[in-house]
């Protein structure tokens, strides 16, 4: 069964000291936010892209991704004033076809991290299927443990893309919206509301530092290297 993929584009270039959003900088031959969006339509089961931007920026996002689609489309929703709700956006626009179970699982990636890979998509997805949820976890000494590190009795750090079985992941954010409750990324949602009752669990997936996030300006400096020694 096709799976969804939801793009995260609604942050701002603030930090990393752009006058544009960070996902529309150039990053090689495309975007920053294009190498995600590419990646998850180059997937055989991706039933759908969805990517949500800040009010205001639709234009410029169609505009940035439209030579890098191909014959595919993505869909273009437009978010909230914080990350939980821009999340629930995509979902009540997915929320018809998770319903009828026509898609079964919803990976949500931040945009800001271009360089994730098919590979880890993939993983993380087949992961949700089988364990209900799945979150990239890399190994970080001295950090705070998140209680699902990749290796027993190490440290670890979250990343995207986090996955989850559809239906369940919908169910909670729906319920988190009536409580009022807002996580600080998609697993913990899931977690307060899903996991308990439907038995699922979230499995840690291993990732690496290459999966990085732009926030700052080294990171864009970094991710062109990275991209400029791909083979």
């Amino acid at each position: 069964m096709p799976a969804a993929v939801v793009i995260l584009a609604a942050g701002s270039g603030t930090r990393v000291g752009a006058e544009v959003n960070k996902v529309l900088l150039p990053l090689g031959d495309a975007p920053v936010l294009a190498w995600s969006v590419r990646d998850a339509l180059a997937l055989d089961d991706v039933r759908r892209v969805v990517v949500v931007v800040r009010d205001g920026e639709q234009a410029a996002v169609g505009e940035a991704l439209g030579p890098h689609l191909g014959d595919h489309e993505v869909l273009v929703v437009t978010g909230g004033d914080t990350r939980h709700r821009s999340e629930h956006a995509a979902l009540r626009v997915l929320a018809r076809e998770i319903e009828q179970g026509e898609i079964d699982v919803v990976a949500i990636h931040d945009g800001a991290r271009p360089l994730a890979g098919r590979d880890l998509l993939t993983t993380t997805v087949a992961a949700a299927r089988e364990h209900g949820g799945a979150i990239p976890v890399v190994p970080a000494p001295g950090l705070l443990t998140t209680g699902l590190d990749p290796v027993e009795g190490r440290l670890g750090t979250v990343q995207t893309p986090q996955a989850f079985r559809a239906g369940p992941l919908l169910a909670a954010y729906d319920a988190a919206a009536r409580d009022g409750f807002e996580g600080t990324d998609t697993a913990a949602c899931f977690v307060r509301y899903a996991s308990g009752d439907t038995g699922d669990d979230v499995a840690a997936v291993p990732s690496t530092p290459l999966n990085l996030k732009i926030t700052f300006p080294e990171d864009v400096a970094l991710a062109a290297r990275l991209v400029a020694a791909r083979p």
